[in-house]
């Protein structure tokens, strides 16, 4: 009986997906990090490799929602120059391939002046899948929680 119990468990366990390197929280981190540069970068090229054909961006009180094609078409008419982006206090979830990257986002803005800039301070969710071993960024939503001047 032992016999036949271990070879189900052995099966069992031989048959679950193995979890994508990626999704390793350290790895993982590194990704978001990645994400951020790419959009201080306008590195269109990077991100189209890191999100999902399906993607989709949900930001400030839904104020504005964007799907791959939009967000590509807003880096590429920039309107504000943005000095820096960095996710950190960042937490994640995970279940089957999918993983959920909670946490801060902070991005400095430029002032019309060009030497002085502000700040916010966003609570940000994003959704990262594995799919064939590689991870890709399925879907963003972005709260203002804080900023240092008002825009």
């Amino acid at each position: 009986m032992r016999k036949i119990i271990s070879a189900v468990i052995l099966v069992f366990i031989s048959s679950q997906p193995h979890a994508s390197p990626c999704l390793h929280q350290n790895k993982l981190f590194e990704l978001d990090q990645a994400y951020e540069t790419a959009l201080l970068q306008r590195d269109i090229k990077s991100l189209d490799k890191l999100l999902a054909d399906d993607y989709y961006w949900v930001h400030n009180l839904a104020s504005t929602k964007e799907n791959k094609a939009q967000l590509f078409a807003r880096l590429a008419s920039p309107d504000k120059e943005t000095k820096a982006r960095t996710s950190h206090d960042l937490t994640s979830r995970k279940l089957a391939n999918t993983v959920v990257v909670e946490g801060l986002s902070s991005v400095e803005k430029w002032n019309p002046d060009g030497t002085t800039f502000r700040t916010s301070r966003y609570q940000i969710m994003r959704t990262y899948v594995a799919i064939n071993g590689k991870c890709q960024l399925l879907a963003v939503q972005s709260m203002k929680v804080w900023s240092s001047s008002e825009e």
